[in-house]
């Protein structure tokens, strides 16, 4: 039986690939133990800093490499890059509503990976980890549409805080 996603086969390597991107799997589990082991040993803040600008930059190259493959811009590339991570299993995100003309989005998350690890609602975000991707494919689709706008990302609302769902909230940065 092929578990393999549409889109999807093996590369040269017998590593599993999409588009022009090898993918490495690794379980759901690992990756939560990843970021609460990683959170726990260098502080909450530092660690959430350094992963919103790795996954900021992964996004954007990300965007560029499936808009490219597959003929897409501006919210279609957004929109596919949802389905992709929803596809992924880290949960079943939607747009709530967009300008990507303004550097403006709210993205839902529901069902998020990080939430479901809980076994209890706490006090603290742990999704944060979207954060730098949604920001980094909104930057990307404004710099193609020829827009200067320069966008944040941050999570508003967490499951893990006892909501039923995540919002993550992109909006343009406020330069001093």
């Amino acid at each position: 039986m092929n578990s393999q996603a549409p889109g999807e086969g093996q590369d040269n390597d017998d590593r599993l690939a999409t588009g022009h991107d090898s993918l490495q799997r690794v379980t759901r589990d690992f990756c939560r133990s990843m970021q609460k082991a990683a959170g726990s040993g260098s502080g909450g803040e530092p660690y959430a800093e350094i992963l919103y600008h790795a996954s900021y930059k992964s996004a954007r190259h990300w965007c560029e490499k499936e808009a490219r493959t597959l003929g897409l811009s501006g919210m279609a590339v957004f929109e596919h890059y949802l389905h992709r991570l929803s596809r992924r299993g880290w949960g079943r995100f939607s747009v709530v509503e967009a300008d990507a003309t303004n550097g403006f989005a709210d993205v839902r998350l529901d069902h998020s990976t990080f939430v479901l690890a809980q076994a209890e609602a706490c006090a603290t975000k742990t999704c944060y980890m979207f954060a730098g991707w949604f920001a980094g494919m909104m930057d990307w689709i404004a710099e193609n549409a020829g827009q200067p706008v320069k966008t944040i990302c941050c999570e508003t609302q967490c499951g893990a805080d006892g909501f039923d769902h995540c919002i993550f909230a992109i909006r343009p940065q406020l330069f001093t």
